[in-house]
């Protein structure tokens, strides 16, 4: 029996509640979120995000200069490492912030098959 790597990468990006289920929708379009037979996999909880938009923001919620403080998710999914960009570029361009807070974690090839 022959073994594969499966590399994969997980992506975690926070989004206003209100916003999730149609940024979740552009990356399991991109790819992301698929484990096996199933699809659509995501984990996220809710919390609170905080930002203060500097001076040439042009922010989606709140105003520059002033603290704002938003119920948001935390939110991963996984996705294969050669759709990286895609998913990146999905999120960014699904994502309602003019400057979504994401990060991509490379994780260890797994053997497969």
């Amino acid at each position: 029996m022959s073994r594969t790597a499966l590399s994969i990468d997980v992506l975690v990006f926070y989004s206003p509640v209100e916003a999730t289920e149609g940024v979740l929708a552009a990356v399991f379009a991109a790819g992301a979120g698929a484990i096996g037979d199933y699809t659509e996999c995501a984990w996220f909880t809710e919390g609170t995000g905080q930002f203060r938009p500097g001076v040439g923001a042009s922010p989606a919620i709140g105003s520059v200069g002033e603290l704002e403080r938003v119920p948001e998710h935390r939110v991963e999914v996984t996705f294969r490492r050669g759709l990286r960009r895609e998913v990146v570029a999905a999120l960014r361009a699904a994502h309602p912030y003019e400057e979504p807070a994401f990060h991509v974690i490379e994780t260890a090839d797994v053997e497969v098959g």
